[in-house]
């Protein structure tokens, strides 16, 4: 892998497996008493966020506190950030303290990139404006991957608000990667310019798609992103592109439902999808601490074996 994690087009079909295997093993953390290991002691994990968060910011954490890592969780609110301070001040700040790896969730698109140019540790991005979230791709297709068994072939509907989805953006370029066919699903005022480029096939049509699809990913619609009206109303889009019982029960026998949080339930998926059996939702969070584990320990890890690092509990 690369020093950095900066987008899902970083990583080769050969780094994805690396990472989702490995996130496999480390998945047996989670069951133990002691759920630590020594991998990291004495490095230290900033995470630097910019935005709120909670699963994203949370998972990163446990990730690194079980690795037994050092941990620094920076908030923009009520640091200097908040008084002025630049993003390059902030990143010679934590070069001095001597970070080992800055996580950095920023509303600002490319931010992590910018960052990576003024730290000597590894810089994750777990976020960055509508650009991309490659951590939250990774957990999706392990998520896939566990619920149906393989990647190569699977059919894939993301649907919704793509214009403004990070994880969209992470989820096309890491799926095709890994072999899967995937398909956007949205009005048209919600597909970004350029899509016609992206390795994925495009639709307007709900309905037309679920019958042939392996895994729906269901999106959030970013109202707090939209400067504009992008669709008639909730109730429209809700009936156009809303994911219910009905349309659940187009999909095929073995088709699993994702989201990737925060919900708007009753919007782009409904209660009764989101609880059920087929959804994977409550599994993307579980998963997402074994990913960020994998992603960390391949990272900071350096030449040190599997073995070596599971060695013993801290």
């Amino acid at each position: 892998m690369n020093r950095h994690l900066l987008s899902a087009a970083d990583l080769t079909r050969d780094d994805a497996l690396l990472v989702l295997d490995t996130a496999a093993e480390l998945a047996a953390v989670s069951d133990r008493s002691v759920k630590k290991l020594p991998t990291l002691r004495g490095r230290t994990v900033v995470n630097l966020f910019y935005e709120d968060s909670t699963r994203t910011r949370i998972s990163f954490e446990v990730a690194a506190k079980r690795l037994s890592a050092d941990v620094i969780t920076f908030s923009a609110k009520g640091s200097s950030v908040s008084k002025g301070e630049s993003l390059k001040d902030t990143a010679l700040t934590l070069q001095a303290i001597g970070a080992d790896a800055v996580v950095c969730r920023h509303h600002a698109s490319g931010a992590p990139h910018t960052l990576s140019r003024w730290v000597e540790g590894s810089v994750v991005n777990a976020g960055d404006g509508t650009h991309e979230h490659p951590t939250q791709a990774l957990l999706d297709a392990y998520t896939m991957r566990a619920r149906t068994g393989r990647l190569e072939g699977l059919r894939v509907a993301i649907v919704g608000d793509v214009l403004h989805s990070r994880v969209a953006r992470s989820n096309v370029l890491l799926l095709a990667t890994l072999g899967a066919e995937v398909t956007l699903v949205s009005p048209p005022t919600l597909l970004p310019l350029g899509v016609d480029a992206w390795p994925a096939e495009t639709s307007y049509d709900l309905d037309a798609v679920l019958p042939k699809t392996d895994v729906v990913m269901m999106l959030r619609v970013q109202r707090e992103r939209m400067g504009a009206a992008y669709f008639p109303s909730e109730r429209e889009y809700a009936r156009r592109y809303g994911l219910d019982a009905a349309r659940m029960a187009a999909l095929p026998d073995e088709a699993i439902v994702m989201h990737p949080g925060p919900m708007n339930r009753g919007m782009e998926i409904a209660a009764e999808v989101a609880d059920s059996v087929r959804s994977t939702i409550v599994d993307q969070v579980a998963n997402g601490v074994s990913v960020r584990m994998a992603v960390l320990y391949l990272l900071l890890a350096g030449g040190q074996t599997a073995d070596q690092g599971r060695g013993g509990a801290a």
